[in-house]
């Protein structure tokens, strides 16, 4: 459904930093920096970027905003919100654990980024 996230940061090295160990958790490999200063983390699935804002003004956080990251295993899960919270990240909401009810239920954990941005890892458990 998506082709790439963009995420504002006012410190891209220490944004680039957080995001290269959670990313690498997930089986990602380190961003890199593009032409215009942007780190991104490429796949075949879609493009996640770490951006100062272009028009100059200071990154914010998105209300209401979550940008999730897909994870094979609960245990996945746990270890990338391990790293996060080691490299950063700050802990928000309820442990990582299951939520929703089934059919469709997900194992997920949620952070907040050096700059403030929501992001989970989530695992769909398979009934």
């Amino acid at each position: 459904m998506f082709s790439h996230v963009m995420i504002g940061t006012n410190d891209l090295s220490r944004s680039q930093a957080f995001y290269d160990e959670i990313m690498q958790v997930l089986g990602y490999k380190k961003g890199v920096m593009d032409a215009k200063g942007r780190c991104m983390y490429v796949t075949a699935s879609g493009v996640l970027g770490l951006t100062k804002p272009i028009d100059g003004e200071a990154a914010s956080i998105g209300n209401g905003m979550t940008v999730g990251f897909l994870a094979s295993s609960p245990e996945l899960v746990n270890e990338w919100h391990r790293v996060g919270l080691e490299n950063g990240g700050t802990a928000i909401e309820e442990p990582p654990g299951v939520r929703g009810q089934p059919p469709r239920e997900l194992y997920l954990a949620y952070l907040r980024d050096p700059d403030g941005n929501k992001i989970c890892a989530t695992h769909f458990v398979a009934k």
